[in-house]
């Protein structure tokens, strides 16, 4: 029969509890979308915390502690601690209920003996009268002598090695000639450095140059201030006043190129027709007239343009023609050596005037340079095409007279500082102009109702 109860009905033994407690719960799947579920299944522990401080203030207090003034929460004490003691002699007493909860009995409790035991009492024991006897002799143990010779060492301020990685390490430059870097590499060949790969890259010179001259942060104009001058202030509009202007001229003739063309100007069939006629008609009529005048002046067949012309066939030249060619060929080279000469001759008369045209050349070049360096300087300033846009300036902030006001306080804001940084990255030649990508839907959203939400009705 024992045997089998035993079999029949689980121990509440240990072992079997914790057997029990490592056996995973199923967790029960509720849907969060119905609207029975909402406050079922939802943790308000929160709320009801601050509920119970509410009702505690109200019956404590008579209400929200925030809400009640200084003079009903706190008093000034003004009385006499002596006499206060002489009247309150009698509830300085303990409350009965405390008395009742203390103990009555004689029989002291049991002694604990396991919380006065020490672990390696007697080993202990022995190692503090070992130690006081070393140091009865003066010896000092091992542990203590490093310890003493550590807070030495502090005391006489002997820098402590600081690591290659700390935040406190010594910053230095890795492309100047005194680098750390450069250390091994001093005294080596440079043949040895090439072939081995050890030689160090030269920084280029355009990475010492800014990519613009720009400041980082550039000062506004005066009439940008909260409280500007009227000249300072009338500029800064008359300059908003031509950026807009500026906008409303492109955006007119951008309206004009697209407009409509009036009716006298649209085509029609019968325009259409002429264009398409218009060169043949043309040339009829001059092929009606070429006609009415052959009728009218016949050409004779004597005329020269019937006529051929013989063509003289080349034959081989005698050696007296080649004679005569040559000595007219040598008169006319000699001709056009004494002219040369002649013209030379004439040119030393003409230094001052030469002079001259060189000097003008000269000033004429030195300003073209003049120019090519100016241009250059300004270019240093300017935002350059780095990608397929163009860089536009910002607006300029402006506010009207009438929404001036003298003091920062009442100010209303313009602009935006991270729209103004990201335009001066751009305008320091920083980063190319950009727009926002245009975001294309490969395919339509379909829009489904899902069943667990048609439940719920508003």
């Amino acid at each position: 029969m024992a045997a089998s109860t035993s079999a029949d009905f689980i121990s509440l033994n240990s072992a079997s509890s914790t057997q029990l407690s490592r056996r995973k719960v199923r967790r029960k799947r509720i849907n969060k979308n119905k609207k029975k579920n909402w406050t079922k299944c939802t943790d308000i522990a929160d709320v009801e915390g601050f509920l119970d401080d509410v009702r505690l203030q109200e019956r404590a207090v008579g209400g929200l502690i925030s809400e009640k003034s200084d003079d009903t929460l706190f008093f000034v004490d003004t009385g006499n601690e002596q006499k206060d003691l002489k009247l309150n002699k009698g509830k300085t007493k303990p409350l009965h209920i405390d008395l009742v909860l203390q103990s009555t009995s004689q029989v002291p409790p049991p002694k604990d003996i396991l919380s006065h035991q020490i672990p390696n009492a007697k080993k202990l024991r022995r190692q503090a009268l070992r130690q006081e006897k070393l140091e009865a002799q003066g010896i000092v143990p091992r542990n203590k002598r490093l310890l003493q010779a550590r807070l030495l060492q502090k005391s006489l301020g002997k820098p402590s090695p600081i690591p290659s990685t700390g935040p406190r390490r010594k910053y230095y430059d890795i492309w100047s000639k005194n680098s750390p870097l450069n250390k091994d590499l001093i005294g080596k060949d440079s043949w040895y450095l090439q072939q081995t790969k050890k030689q160090r890259i030269k920084r280029p010179d355009w990475l010492q140059t800014k990519p613009s001259q720009l400041a980082a942060v550039e000062v506004i104009s005066p009439g940008g201030s909260y409280n500007p001058t009227f000249e300072s202030h009338q500029a800064l509009l008359l300059k908003a006043h031509e950026v807009e202007l500026k906008k409303l001229k492109e955006e007119e003739k951008l309206n004009r190129q697209l407009s409509v063309p009036v009716k006298e100007d649209i085509a029609t069939e019968e325009t259409t027709f002429q264009e398409l006629c218009q060169g043949l008609l043309e040339d009829s009529e001059g092929e009606e007239e070429e006609k009415e005048k052959e009728k009218n002046h016949p050409v004779s067949e004597d005329t020269p343009e019937d006529r051929t012309v013989p063509v003289a066939v080349g034959e081989k030249k005698t050696e007296k023609q080649r004679k005569r060619e040559k000595v007219l060929k040598e008169k006319k080279r000699k001709l056009q050596a004494e002219k040369e000469a002649n013209c030379k001759k004439q040119e030393l008369f003409r230094l001052r005037s030469i002079k001259a045209v060189v000097k003008q050349r000269e000033e004429e070049l030195a300003q073209r340079k003049k120019k090519r360096m100016e241009k250059r300087e300004s270019d240093t300033t300017k935002p350059k095409r780095l990608g397929r846009l163009k860089y536009q300036e910002l607006d300029p902030d402006v506010q009207l007279s009438t929404e001036l006001s003298g003091c920062l306080r009442t100010l209303k804001p313009e602009g935006s500082i991270l729209r103004d940084r990201f335009k001066s990255l751009q305008k320091r030649n920083l980063i190319e102009p950009r727009e926002r990508a245009k975001f294309k839907r490969k395919y339509k959203l379909k829009y489904v109702e899902k069943r667990a939400f048609k439940e719920i009705t508003l």
